[in-house]
């Protein structure tokens, strides 16, 4: 063994110090960092409280989101879908379905059942859900209403299909407490079996400075009816889609006042694909065709997701996708059957459908 003097072994102290040193802030660095994040999009099931079929959902922030479905039934959460509390509108026939929801925040929200004649109604909450008041019922035995949408705590509008030749367009300025129809006259022509496709509660949309979309379908040719003044009138345009009894646009998502994209298809397809996704950047005045989803079928809802340009999720019997490049590619994200999506942020996407099915979708 060779002999280390007292200078040698001191410096073989300070080295061995400073490596263990070295070795501590490596390890320290990597424990902080924590994991890697996710390579992909994340799915997690919640429980939502109920059975029924979800159709609608509506997040208010990344913690307060209502959903509505089928049985006259709703539920919601204020803790971002740890606890979901699911309820009833008592007053209301239990066959009712509601198939649009929104809402303002953990305590106020508007409901709107989808049918024909008196089916289609509207409804409002100030507390929660406790107690629901009804605020419109739909007086046309031809009328059937779809989607509803706000630009804030007191105008929203409501669209149904149209009856007589008419399109059917509500407006309301005081948080959907009252709504009054749009005549005629101020509205373009319907085409003949003209109307939305209440799927998803996504055939409505509406945009900053009183911008606001509809998506048409079941007629020849789709169409999306576009507004600058708060719904007071509105101008159509052609997309190009296909459409045709049972097919054209079930919904339309905005990123901004000029980005978007309008979903359907064919409902009566469910194995195959068509052109049924159109994308627009003057804001709803002209559309071209955007690559095709790998789900199947019609897509039922889509959401664009606030704070990630670009970024849209669809849904629909055949799954769930999500484009991060405003629909130039798609990528699969669930093959389950959904029904509706809402988005608050990337981190904040809620889905829902059959048997009282929600998840919590993150993208990263």
């Amino acid at each position: 063994m060779t002999n280390l003097g007292r200078g040698s072994v001191a410096a073989v102290c300070l080295l061995a110090t400073l490596l263990a040193c070295r070795g501590s802030e490596r390890l320290t660095s990597r424990i902080e960092r924590g994991p890697p994040p996710p390579a992909g999009p994340t799915l997690a099931l919640q429980s939502s409280g109920t059975d029924v079929l979800l159709q609608a959902v509506s997040p208010a922030s990344a913690d307060v989101v209502w959903v509505s479905g089928h049985g006259a039934t709703w539920t919601r959460t204020t803790d971002g879908g740890r606890t979901w509390i699911p309820g009833t509108v008592s007053d209301a026939p239990a066959d009712l379905q509601f198939r649009d929801v929104h809402a303002f925040g953990p305590d106020v929200a508007v409901l709107m059942s989808a049918g024909p004649g008196d089916q289609s109604r509207i409804y409002r909450t100030e507390d929660g859900g406790q107690t629901w008041s009804l605020r419109w019922t739909n007086d046309e035995p031809d009328g059937f209403y779809d989607c509803i949408d706000f630009w804030d705590d007191r105008r929203g509008v409501a669209y149904g299909d149209a009856v007589g030749g008419g399109l059917r367009i509500l407006r309301t300025d005081d948080g959907g407490r009252s709504w009054e129809r749009l005549a005629d006259a101020d509205l373009p022509s319907a085409r003949e079996g003209e109307g939305g496709f209440a799927a998803s509660g996504t055939c409505v949309r509406t945009g900053p400075n009183g911008l606001g979309w509809i998506a048409a379908g079941n007629a020849e040719g789709a169409r999306v009816f576009r507004t600058e003044d708060y719904g007071e009138t509105w101008a159509a345009h052609e997309v190009p889609v296909v459409s045709g009894s049972g097919a054209g646009l079930t919904s339309i998502a905005m990123s901004d006042r000029d980005s978007g994209l309008a979903f359907g298809g064919d409902l009566a397809i469910r194995e195959g694909h068509t052109d049924n996704i159109a994308r627009t950047t003057d804001g709803g005045r002209t559309w071209r065709l955007a690559a095709r989803p790998s789900l199947a079928g019609a897509i039922y809802g889509g959401a664009a997701v606030p704070g990630r340009e670009g970024a849209y999720v669809v849904v629909g019997p055949g799954g769930a996708d999500v484009t991060t490049d405003g629909g130039a590619t798609w990528e699969p994200l669930d093959t389950s059957a959904w029904w509706g999506v809402g988005a608050h942020g990337p981190d904040a996407i809620w889905l829902a459908g059959l048997d009282g099915r929600i998840a919590r979708v993150g993208l990263p």
